[in-house]
């Protein structure tokens, strides 16, 4: 088995791909190895050390570490974590427990709210996944739009450009409705 590694534009976290599926379908945001408990290979990575935060995608898998370590001395640990993953037969996740997605909204604004995930997964998504995260829909309230940033996502020097920039402007530009985006903590 062979895992590729790729840097994100977070330098705390880096994105691995070991090759084969990881999860069929969604994400699954891990933050503390209490939380990682419904995903053997969440759990894996966790126990190795020096770990923040496992974020889980269809074919890749992104890990967060801790401030005071460096990637040099954690990667070999890392690498072999997920490698005895796989090769152990274990699923990747236990439940559906640390699965993550849109937020459901009901009401007058439903067809406003069903435009906005629609121009999430459609464009936005696919885009931040090549980057080692995800960005879910949390709320819409007077033209404001609350968004979840996950895996690299979170907590990266770059994700408020990327939000006022880029996401922010490509959903004024589609519907008129939105009049700023900001991020949930």
């Amino acid at each position: 088995m062979f895992i590729q590694t790729e840097t994100t534009p977070n330098p705390a976290t880096l994105k691995f791909l070991p090759g084969q599926p990881v999860l069929d379908e969604g994400t699954a945001d891990f933050t503390t190895a209490e939380d990682a408990a419904a995903s053997p290979l969440a759990s894996r990575i966790f126990a190795a050390g020096g770990v923040t935060g496992v974020f889980l995608g269809t074919d890749f898998v992104t890990v967060t570490k801790a401030d005071d370590v460096q990637w040099d001395h954690i990667k070999p640990a890392l690498l072999g974590a997920i490698m005895e993953h796989y090769q152990s037969g274990a699923p990747v996740m236990d439940s559906s427990a640390g699965k993550v997605g849109h937020a459901e909204h009901d009401g007058e604004d439903e067809g406003v709210v069903s435009q906005i995930k629609e121009l999430l997964d459609t464009r936005v998504r696919p885009a931040v996944a090549q980057d080692g995260g995800d960005i879910t829909f949390h709320g819409f309230d007077r033209g404001i739009v609350y968004l979840h940033m996950q895996g690299a996502c979170a907590g990266c020097p770059s994700s408020t450009m990327t939000l006022k920039m880029g996401i922010e402007n490509l959903l004024r530009h589609y519907i008129p409705e939105v009049t700023e985006v900001r991020p949930i903590a």
